[in-house]
């Protein structure tokens, strides 16, 4: 407490001693230097409100002028800026000097010179995408409690649904129900009674939270936490500065402890957003307890090498599952973290219900709404399924952990049988590994994901990325909600060692075989098809006899060989159809993006003190890229000495562009 204590203080002093002005106003007296230490070192920093609460009482310390020439207007209200200015060698009005202010959204976030609280500005998609998920939720959540949400830009009600006659139908069942408008509206940045309270429990900077109070409607509290205590200060600022002190509380604590806290029925929070650094395993088991009747869970996991099969006993550790290496690996980690949710609310009588999962760049995002009930708890077991892949040629089976089957009213449970393989693949006659369990049930509300796409496409210009959104968005609404994983045409093309058919080619051929099909928003060539993997093989037979590969060099033991061997059962058309190309592809929609940037993945971690570990641009330029900057000179060789004369194998002798002197001083080494 004392350490803590010491260092708000060295930031309160920091905070408030500027150069002297000539305007007596804006003079801060020491006595209220003192009460304002006094008064958060008595609380123990449990929340940072109190900080708040003794800079409210007067004139804010960010408004300060650096310069006896600036206007009393300017420090009033200070306007953010991209950067310090470095150029006329001071910081706008509000800035401690160094410091720097990152604009995102409706959101201008300080910045400290050090960089000692995380922030990667690659993941502005994850953060627009959540506010747009969040404001679509408190819509639907809002409206059974009365309230209206009035969202900046949209001139009505978005009420968007799969289909013209299904849009009918809900007006007819609206004007039979009589159902009236809400009368109580809730606008951006106001406190709403009835409205959500909010949990970031992994907060950094804060601001996320500060966009969740300046773009999301129907807010009753947001509380940003973070265990550091310098991000806690940090969040406390950037709530002033953004003027959203009423909304946004900064607090300093474990947040596992916090949601632990919570978890009474009339104290829990509406929506939790858990974006860790790496893995949130440890945090879920207290999140699904925190989260209220119906709530919502938006968590983000960033360790896609364990997830996505380098490491299938550490995925085991921390989600209950193995994961293995494969194509399918981005929809298989989605689907993992999806069970390791499930399994958790299944020990306290709860259950989820996906609402969106998508895989991103380098993490994977999901939003749940979780639910209490008994009864259907017991479905949990059928919701989840083992894998069973062939390390040769890539075919996979599901194998449902439990057996559900209705007996009038009521539901009879049992257990599953299998395996639904044998002890060889019966394609190409290789092992098959088992991965597992994961999530085997659809992992969107299609029907939730179209209210979204609705609302961001009609309202383009409130988020940053709205157009990539609107893309990934538009995939998900195109995928084949109850087929798990996929396959990918060019691995298929590997296995056998043949051209790859194009795309539309080859998803009209499962078309004209009487298949579904479609593409998948976590993988650029991903085929997801109701197809059993040995009509996929026909297909591909088919294909490899218009386009033959030479079998001669095929060893007799090879996937391709035994695959080859077999004629197919029937004859594939490949004549692209009109409805092979879908919708997404047809507008050119922004689907899978380029880098945004170089070295755009994950920065580096903060530590625990406060501060950022080594930037990975000089980590690179220790560790890596040795042999970029290489020494072609051979005067400059002559310096090093010869490794193969030590040993007496050097056979170039003078002529060696390296050094042969037996002795070579420390100086002459080192220059």
């Amino acid at each position: 407490m004392l350490v803590q204590s010491a260092q708000l203080i060295r930031l309160i002093v920091s905070h408030r001693l500027r150069p002297l002005c000539t305007c007596s106003g804006r003079y801060t007296s020491r006595w209220k230097l003192r009460s304002a230490a006094a008064a958060v070192i008595n609380r123990g920093l449990r929340s940072m409100e109190p900080l708040k609460a003794a800079q409210t009482s007067e004139t804010p310390s960010t408004s300060l002028p650096l310069k006896c020439t600036e206007s009393p207007t300017k420090d009033a209200s200070p306007a953010p800026t991209d950067t310090a200015s470095d150029k006329e060698g001071t910081a706008p009005a509000g800035l401690l000097p160094g410091e720097t202010v990152v604009k995102e959204g409706k959101a201008a976030i300080l910045f400290p010179s050090a960089n000692e609280v995380f922030y990667n500005p690659v993941q502005e998609f994850n953060r627009d995408l959540t506010c747009a998920v969040i404001t679509e939720f408190a819509r639907d959540l809002l409206a059974q409690r009365g309230v209206k949400v009035l969202v900046p830009g949209e001139t009505e009600r978005v009420v968007v649904s799969l289909s013209q006659e299904t849009n009918e139908a809900d007006v007819q069942m609206e004007e039979k129900n009589g159902t009236v408008e809400p009368s109580v509206t809730a606008a951006v940045g106001e406190k709403c009674e009835r409205g959500l309270r909010v949990l970031e429990g992994l907060a950094a900077s804060g601001l996320r939270s500060v966009r969740f109070a300046l773009e999301v409607p129907g807010l009753q509290s947001v509380t940003a936490n973070d265990f550091s205590t310098k991000a806690a200060a940090l969040i406390a600022r950037n709530a002033q500065y953004n003027g959203v002190s009423h909304l946004l509380q900064a607090s300093c604590r474990d947040a596992s402890m916090l949601m632990y806290e919570k978890r009474g029925k009339n104290e829990r929070y509406d929506v939790i957003d858990l974006d860790p650094y790496g893995s949130p395993a440890s945090f879920l088991d207290a999140a699904v307890q925190a989260v209220g009747e119906g709530g919502l869970l938006c968590i983000t996991c960033t360790d896609m090498a364990v997830m996505a099969g380098n490491s299938g006993e550490t995925c085991y550790s921390k989600y209950g599952s193995i994961s293995i290496k494969s194509r399918y690996c981005h929809e298989m980690a989605l689907r993992i973290i999806l069970h390791s949710l499930d399994q958790r609310a299944a020990v306290y009588q709860r259950y989820i219900q996906p609402l969106l999962s998508v895989s991103v760049d380098f993490y994977i995002r999901v939003f749940v709404r979780v639910f209490t009930g008994q009864a259907t708890v017991k479905n949990s077991a059928s919701k989840q399924a083992l894998i069973y892949n062939c390390v040769g040629c890539g075919s996979f089976q599901l194998q449902r952990m439990g057996r559900r089957t209705s007996n009038g009213k009521h539901m009879k449970y049992s257990a599953a049988t299998g395996p639904p393989v044998g002890p060889e693949c019966e394609h190409c006659g290789q092992r098959h590994q088992l991965g597992g369990p994961i999530w085997a049930e659809p992992i969107h509300d299609l029907a939730f994901v179209q209210r979204v796409l609705s609302a961001v496409s009609g309202n383009p210009a409130r988020l940053g990325t709205s157009k990539r959104i609107e893309g990934v968005l538009s995939m998900v609404t195109e995928e084949l909600e109850d087929v798990p994983l996929y396959y990918t045409v060019d691995s298929l093309s590997s296995t056998i060692h043949c051209n790859t058919p194009p795309l539309l080619q080859f998803r009209s051929a499962l078309l004209h075989a009487g298949y579904r099909v479609s593409l998948s928003h976590a993988c650029k060539n991903a085929i997801k098809t109701d197809a059993p993997p040995a009509a996929i093989w026909d297909l591909m037979r088919c294909w490899e006899k218009a386009n033959p590969v030479k079998r001669e060099k095929l060893s007799q033991t090879s996937p391709a060989f035994r695959i080859l061997s077999t004629e197919p059962s029937f004859e594939a058309c490949f004549t692209v159809r009109e409805d092979a190309n879908p919708q997404s592809r047809k507008r050119h929609l922004t689907r899978f993006q380029e880098n945004p940037q170089a070295f755009w993945g994950p920065k580096a971690r903060a530590k625990a003190g406060g501060g950022i570990s080594t930037d990975l641009q000089d980590k690179r330029k220790k560790f890596q890229n040795k042999r970029k900057n290489q020494t072609t000179d051979s005067a400059q060789l002559k310096s090093f000495p010869c490794k193969r004369f030590k040993q007496g194998t050097c056979t170039h002798g003078e002529t060696c562009c390296y050094s042969h002197s037996p002795e070579q001083t420390s100086e002459e080494k080192t220059n």
